[in-house]
């Protein structure tokens, strides 16, 4: 799961449907997928892509299309019952300076969500050998920085993520591209940059 302090909603300023959109852990993995898959998809697919409950997922895909984060795409007859299919219209992370315009209090809750995903999903992800490709990253490193070298990089950090998303674009062009191709890989990654707690007295 991605950070909600970097990088989406790029062409959005912040308002308050957007903040709304990403208050509820399950609407911002809704949109990530709708942003992963570039593409359209109905509650059913995601509820099983989520590993949610299809009302749940039902119930905010309802919520997104009323906060003008997602958009009806086109509906489809399915054994007597009409599908519908949506897509994204938001990204689901915000940038920094988005980010910043939020509470502190907000900003807590809506973090400590993601911190959550993110230990459930690297778990999963470790015990499926989701770590056991040479090329897959588990680094951490502490330093000492002065403010010039704390805010250099946390913009190091977002031109990164700047990156990654470019890299993600060119990706899902060659693939509709070369349809035959090999399977997309299934990835995540996870930033984080903070303050380390002070030491107890």
């Amino acid at each position: 799961m991605s950070s909600p302090g970097k990088d989406a909603g790029r062409d959005r300023p912040l308002d308050p449907n957007l903040a709304k959109a990403l208050s509820h852990p399950l609407r911002q993995r809704i949109l990530e997928r709708l942003n992963v898959d570039g593409d359209e998809a109905s509650p059913n697919q995601l509820a099983r892509l989520l590993d949610a409950p299809l009302p749940n997922v039902a119930y905010h895909v309802r919520i997104l299309l009323e906060l003008d984060s997602i958009e009806l795409v086109r509906t489809r007859q399915v054994r007597g019952a009409l599908e519908h299919y949506y897509r994204a219209t938001a990204h689901p992370w915000l940038n920094a300076e988005q980010w910043a315009q939020l509470p502190a209090s907000f900003r807590r809750q809506i973090a400590a969500r993601t911190l959550r995903d993110i230990v459930f999903d690297a778990s999963d992800a470790g015990l499926a050998g989701g770590f056991d490709h040479p090329d897959a990253q588990i680094r951490r490193t502490s330093m000492m920085l002065d403010t010039q070298g704390w805010h250099d990089l946390a913009a190091l950090l977002e031109q990164m993520l700047s990156s990654v998303q470019q890299i993600h674009d060119e990706s899902t062009v060659r693939a509709a591209k070369d349809v035959s191709g090999p399977p997309a890989i299934d990835t995540e990654i996870a930033l984080l940059l903070f303050r380390r707690a002070p030491p107890a007295a």
